[in-house]
């Protein structure tokens, strides 16, 4: 007799510095693959293919990736993040699980996807930062003209200059809906929502923020940069242990809000120890100064 299939969705929290991304990769060990094995040994009544929402890379955090699969065993839709929690390591927890219709899909249902970087711009190092921020402490960012230089992103463009070599997309244009940045003394924190992300398109964006923020590139030169397609001028990405998938939006909520919403804290710091300004010597029209850090 047959069993009935039922496609689960699953609200998926990672820390990404185990894993070589989302996607399974022949040597080293994926979130993908991880998952699978979990689902495999619960229901090994089907082959386990999983598909996410979006392809995090090495080292990126998750707070709410949403992945689907067809299941034929008699676990309840609501059992399985309970029972997948039990087989996974610490590093991957399952927020909430649900039953959703066969043509449902967790990638192309989603009318967005939301990321939030995170810079710890301040003199000292911090333990317990470390893991989920990118640390700049050789000049205080500057914030404003950060801001200004993002607010050029919105809008349907073309964003090749901010794709990395080795994507599968037919061509680079994407809609940004909303983009944020915010300073909380000695913390920085950006958000980025559109309707889908290049390969390595956060990361690029946010290292040309930052030389924005050091003034090594003023606002006019970075919407230059990015509007002549001038990928060649993108040298830098920033670190993938500041970049965390907050959440990918649908039509209708499919999880709890309180398993799916925002669910990465932010950070607090009581006292603020901020590197110096930069002075006027150092600010420049474009991205010539060399720095170690990168």
């Amino acid at each position: 007799m047959s069993r009935p299939i039922r496609r689960i969705a699953l609200c998926l929290q990672y820390e990404g510095s185990a894993f070589c991304g989302w996607q399974r990769q022949p040597r080293d060990p994926s979130v993908q693959e991880t998952l699978e094995a979990a689902i495999a040994a619960l229901d090994p009544h089907r082959p386990v293919q999983t598909m996410a929402a979006g392809r995090t890379d090495s080292g990126v955090h998750a707070a709410g990736q949403v992945v689907h699969f067809d299941a034929a065993g008699p676990i309840p839709p609501q059992r399985w993040a309970k029972a997948l929690n039990g087989r996974l390591p610490a590093t991957i927890r399952v927020r909430a699980a649900t039953e959703v219709p066969a043509q449902w899909h967790a990638c192309y249902s989603a009318r967005y996807r939301r990321y939030r970087y995170t810079i710890h711009n301040g003199r000292a190092p911090n333990l317990f930062l470390a893991p989920w921020s990118w640390h700049r402490y050789r000049l205080r960012l500057d914030e404003r003209a950060m801001a200004a230089a993002l607010d050029t992103l919105l809008g349907e463009h073309d964003f090749s200059a901010f794709q990395r070599s080795g994507s599968r997309r037919r061509h680079a244009r994407t809609t940004l809906q909303e983009g944020s940045l915010e300073r909380q003394g000695d913390l920085i924190v950006v958000e980025l929502q559109a309707s889908g992300f290049l390969y390595g398109m956060v990361r690029l964006v946010m290292g040309q923020l930052v030389d924005v923020g050091e003034g090594r590139l003023n606002v006019a030169a970075f919407q230059d940069r990015w509007s002549r397609r001038a990928r060649a001028e993108v040298k830098e990405a920033a670190p993938p242990q500041g970049l965390c998938l907050l959440r990918v939006g649908y039509d209708a909520e499919i999880f709890p809000r309180a398993a799916w919403y925002d669910c990465q804290p932010r950070f607090q710091l009581e006292s603020c120890d901020p590197p110096p300004d930069r002075g006027p010597s150092q600010a420049t029209d474009v991205a010539m100064v060399p720095d170690a850090d990168r």
